[in-house]
């Protein structure tokens, strides 16, 4: 099973888009995303809410979780999110750092670019290493 965690500070909205797309477009039998942050917050930043329930993707019971150790066991990758000096490092996992805007306070119309540049990144890492749904439509 690959399993991939998408991190950032509050684990509010990057990382949450991130893993929800990863999960709706991987093959769940080859590969699953988690969502954690180093300082989570209390709920799902409703600007993020409302942009991916506009593409059908429900984020409703999602809810930010700190990133563990116990998560982190058996990950192959860890992606940050634009988060500095206050991203997580796991020692001995791989790692990349996308440098996305915090989408928390936006007007939606950023909200939204950064929603497709997030699934554009995570169709792009889902064909990499070959854990995609054979029928999944990834990129609009």
């Amino acid at each position: 099973m690959y399993k991939v965690i998408f991190a950032c500070v509050h684990n509010a909205g990057r990382s949450q888009m991130a893993a929800a797309f990863f999960n709706h477009f991987a093959d769940p039998d080859k590969a699953q995303a988690i969502s954690a942050g180093t300082e989570p917050g209390l709920r799902i930043h409703p600007e993020v809410m409302e942009v991916m329930q506009e593409i059908d993707i429900d984020l409703s019971n999602a809810r930010p979780q700190k990133l563990t150790e116990e998560l982190a066991r058996e990950a192959k990758l860890l992606v940050t999110m634009g988060c500095g000096d206050k991203c997580p490092y796991v020692p001995g996992l791989r790692r990349d750092d996308w440098p996305l805007a915090d989408p928390k306070g936006r007007p939606l119309d950023e909200v939204r670019t950064i929603r497709d540049d997030i699934r554009r990144r995570v169709a792009e890492l889902i064909l990499a290493e070959a854990v995609g749904r054979s029928n999944a439509t990834m990129v609009n």
